[in-house]
């Protein structure tokens, strides 16, 4: 059954229904106020060149870790407070994880997107939590979900009184450390009536496929994006740094940062041809 399709707003960015696609994009977690800073002006310049709407991502704790010895963060004050800087010097909204009904409460003070991380997509009360903060909020599809059950965890946000709701697609599991991404499922989740979102990194993550942490192939990050552009998602998320290799989380899926306007450049002419043949 479809459900009338909606938008969302996300601090004047609109999202759905035929609006510009959105680029959702930053480092993985913060790690540090100069990354931060570094990773949120140059894509605001790469964005504001190409005519792109943009929100940055940044994680404040990544409490879903292979092990428990690999990095969860600086630390949540110090964390949150980046990103109320970044938020304020380049005027961008902020997207960031919760992972607990605390959090949302918490998280809600500065950022404009709440994330429900795809291990959480079915946490009852998480996603109300999120829902009566009146904040947007993004559900990943858990890479144990079916595409079209997304709706019912949609439907728990609003019910909680909240109707600004985004599905992500980010993969699922096709055996044991691995990922595919099934693009009948951007179709499908769009029945939901909310905006779908495409996950063009984690995606490509090859769940502790590198024994102590996650794996991943970075090559398919173009492909897929393309690909998401053509079936006619809402938006791509993309998680970039300037150097992976050194990055503290998810250091084998972020795009290289000098990629990201040739990214860019090229799922946007492949949406605005989608576009000339309709929904």
């Amino acid at each position: 059954m479809k459900t009338e399709n909606m938008t969302v707003n996300v601090e004047g960015i609109i999202i759905g229904e035929g609006n510009p696609l959105v680029v959702i994009a930053g480092p993985c977690v913060v790690e540090s106020r100069e990354l931060a800073f570094k990773v949120a002006r140059d894509a605001k310049k790469v964005t504001e060149k190409l005519g792109i709407p943009y929100i940055y991502k940044s994680s404040y704790k990544k409490a879903n870790r292979t092990s428990g010895k690999t990095f969860m963060g600086i630390g949540v004050d110090e964390a949150l407070t980046i990103l109320s800087e970044v938020k304020k010097e380049f005027d961008l909204p902020i997207l960031t994880d919760v992972h607990s009904e605390e959090e949302a409460k918490m998280a809600a003070d500065v950022a404009d997107v709440l994330q429900i991380p795809a291990f959480l997509c079915r946490q009852t009360e998480l996603l109300e939590a999120a829902g009566r903060t009146g904040k947007v909020v993004n559900i990943k599809k858990g890479q144990f979900m079916a595409p079209e059950d997304m709706r019912l965890q949609a439907d728990k946000v609003r019910e909680a009184g909240n109707q600004n709701v985004m599905l992500t697609e980010r993969g699922a599991s096709f055996g044991y450390h691995n990922l595919v991404v099934d693009m009948r499922s951007l179709v499908i989740m769009k029945e939901s009536g909310c905006p779908v979102i495409l996950d063009a990194t984690h995606s490509l993550q090859l769940p502790g496929g590198e024994k102590d942490r996650t794996g991943g192939q970075p090559q398919f990050i173009f492909p897929i994006a393309r690909a998401g552009a053509a079936v006619g998602v809402d938006g791509v998320f993309l998680e970039t740094h300037p150097d992976p290799s050194k990055a503290l989380s998810d250091a084998a899926t972020q795009l290289r940062f000098d990629l990201f306007e040739p990214l860019l450049t090229q799922i946007k002419k492949i949406d605005a041809a989608r576009r000339e043949f309709g929904p």
